[in-house]
């Protein structure tokens, strides 16, 4: 079972802000210059990228009147792409204070910080209010938190009646072992993969009823090849991309993510659930 020391040793940087820095100057752009979508390589640290961000939350329905939870924010990526493009208010959560701290900076670059609000936290036991949030979403974030049941229930708690909630993980699809290290593990025990039934039996268990479900294999297998083709192209990675955020491993994660979702043994799955009115 992952403990969040392991889950942040595995993501904690050292000098994120001053890689990215350097990315963003590699661009030919400034912190005064920079806008969302040329940090959206960097900040958006789940497979598909933008692309994926955009058709999982066009899901939600959600609003501008809206205040949306990003669980696991990571470096705030999706939570600003979801302020910019719905005009809502959105609140991220992450373990990692790296992460958390270098997102807010990021916010401020791009004239964001007013709409959006990181902070430290464990999403199983947050300290928000009960029913403080319309509408909440995890991008692969689940495969670091053993408890799904505790994971629902405290979603449950903290969206009010009729919200809706997405989850877009790396799930279990076949059994077998899995190759590490991958992006969200150095090793097996930092992983908490589950299948796609364990999260709809935890979520109907805290009360959601499930609307909707999809696999993205397919759509993963083709995000890789071409993200692979444009590396190859350029001849290496590009000024802001996810090596900045995994290191020195990154080749290695990367192909052993796409060897573990090429056997079936995983597969990047969306599931959009919603809280009675």
């Amino acid at each position: 079972m992952p403990v969040d020391s392991l889950i942040t040793n595995h993501y904690t940087h050292g000098s994120l802000l001053h890689s990215i820095r350097d990315g963003v100057k590699a661009l030919g752009k400034t912190v005064d210059t920079i806008h969302i979508d040329d940090l959206g390589p960097v900040d958006e640290f789940h497979i598909g990228g933008r692309i994926a961000t955009q058709s999982f939350l066009d899901q939600l329905d959600i609003d501008a009147i809206h205040h949306v939870l990003d669980v696991g924010c990571g470096l705030g990526g999706s939570s600003r792409f979801a302020a910019n493009r719905y005009g809502c208010r959105v609140t991220g959560v992450d373990l990692t204070q790296e992460y958390v701290e270098t997102g807010k900076t990021l916010c401020a670059w791009v004239g964001l910080a007013s709409q959006v609000t990181l902070d430290v936290a464990d999403a199983t036991t947050m300290s928000y209010q009960s029913d403080s949030f319309d509408r909440a979403f995890m991008m692969h974030v689940g495969m670091n938190i053993d408890d799904k049941e505790r994971l629902a229930s405290e979603l449950y708690r903290v969206i009010r009646p009729g919200g809706r909630i997405g989850i877009y993980d790396i799930m279990r699809i076949e059994d077998g072992d899995l190759a590490f290290p991958v992006p969200w593990a150095s090793e097996p025990a930092g992983s908490a993969v589950a299948s796609p039934a364990a999260y709809k039996d935890a979520l109907e268990g805290a009360g959601f009823s499930i609307i909707a479900q999809r696999n993205r294999r397919d759509f993963s297998l083709d995000f890789f090849a071409q993200l692979l083709a444009r590396t190859a192209g350029a001849g290496g990675p590009p000024a802001l991309g996810l090596h900045i955020l995994m290191g020195s491993t990154a080749p290695v994660k990367l192909k052993n993510m796409m060897e573990n979702i090429s056997r079936n043994l995983v597969a990047p799955v969306e599931i959009i659930a919603q809280k009675a009115a």
